[in-house]
């Protein structure tokens, strides 16, 4: 039997749990640190629901607990305490995303990490789905030539999600930038193939999704009004955000994420181009198509199996994850990934803040 240890026993995390332990049946939950604990019962795994212990710290967890391997899905905000915390137990561990929600969080992480020997696999399934593996694979083969642009959409049909429950909470999140964009930071960087080094960023708060406590009931009929999100100036969840990137290479892009979107006006995805071709994706629309600039020549169509958690990136994750604690592999989502991930995040968040182009720090010693 291969012990897991969960802290934060959430929805997300259970649900991959529970994917991870059909994946393989030697895996069981047999530690768990969450204030919640009959709720949290109520999501593990039937074959663990009766016999997993619950422990009130993570070094109890890991003192008495003796897990092979941590999982932490807790809130955003507390992802990167954990985690830091979790670097001396010499232990794989599986981490939500965003792995941090300050640049005060990502530094204790970088010290926690710097001399850690563990793996760590940050859950960012979008640069391992089927779609952008397939990208990257004819990126790397010269479809598109050198790339020099990239052009990365969200427009996410389910954002009121981010007004409706805990995500709302402001002092949480930290704006959907590092909510959301920390997915799609990560996979354009990995198209792009060198790091985002600077970013020019606006957001708009509060024309759409506004506070109900604010407004008499009947008020303004292009709004859509949830109590208790706050307001520009105490801070909420953006309307839509836009950055402009610069990759460490000298291609350029630009990412918009729109979290009024509804129905079947969704799409998320990528468009990359160099002077031989584009190449186009959207996972929503679950296809890929190259387009090549010469004359006479025939766009390329790729479509892989649809209606897959995160489009077959989670499958791949949990795959990975089981075989990087068996030994068998090395994390294809790694922690260097979601710091820089974070970094950007914050530096476009700093951007539209103060209406100024800021750089990106690097992660150099990891």
């Amino acid at each position: 039997m291969i012990k897991l240890g969960v802290i934060g026993l959430g929805r997300r995390i259970s649900g991959l749990i529970k994917s991870l332990t059909q994946l393989d049946p030697e895996f069981h939950v047999t530690g768990v640190v969450d204030p919640d604990e009959s709720g949290a019962r109520e999501r593990l795994p039937e074959a663990d629901r009766t016999t997993a212990r619950f422990y009130p710290s993570l070094p109890a967890l890991i003192r008495r607990g003796r897990p092979d391997a941590l999982l932490i899905g807790t809130r955003c905000n507390l992802h990167a305490r954990y985690a830091a915390a979790a670097a001396t137990a010499g232990l794989p561990l599986f981490l939500e995303k965003p792995i941090a929600t300050s640049l005060r969080q990502v530094r204790v992480l970088e010290h926690a990490w710097r001399d850690a020997r563990a793996e760590v696999v940050v859950s960012f399934p979008l640069r391992v789905s089927h779609l952008c593996v397939e990208a990257k694979r004819r990126l790397d083969a010269g479809a598109v030539g050198r790339v020099e642009h990239l052009l990365g959409v969200n427009y996410v049909p389910y954002g009121k999600v981010y007004f409706e429950g805990w995500y709302r909470d402001y002092r949480i999140t930290q704006g959907l930038f590092l909510q959301k964009a920390t997915h799609d930071f990560d996979y354009l960087a990995l198209l792009a193939g060198a790091p985002i080094v600077r970013v020019a960023a606006m957001m708009a708060r509060g024309r759409v999704h506004r506070d109900s406590s604010l407004e008499p009931a009947g008020g303004d009929p292009e709004a859509a009004y949830y109590p208790h999100i706050g307001t520009p100036e105490t801070g909420m969840n953006e309307d839509s955000s836009s950055a402009l990137l610069e990759f460490a290479n000298g291609a350029k892009g630009v990412y918009t994420q729109v979290f009024y979107t509804r129905n079947s006006a969704a799409t998320r995805g990528a468009t990359i181009s160099g002077l031989k071709g584009t190449l186009r994706f959207d996972w929503y629309g679950n296809d890929l198509r190259v387009v090549p600039h010469a004359e006479d020549t025939q766009p390329e169509i790729y479509r892989p199996a649809a209606g897959l958690e995160h489009f077959g990136g989670d499958a791949v994750l949990l795959a990975n994850f089981r075989d990087v604690v068996r030994g068998k592999a090395s994390s294809v989502s790694p922690l260097r990934a979601g710091l820089q991930s974070v970094h950007a995040c914050l530096a476009a968040k700093r951007s539209a803040e103060t209406g100024r182009f800021v750089d990106v720090p690097q992660i150099t010693d990891l």
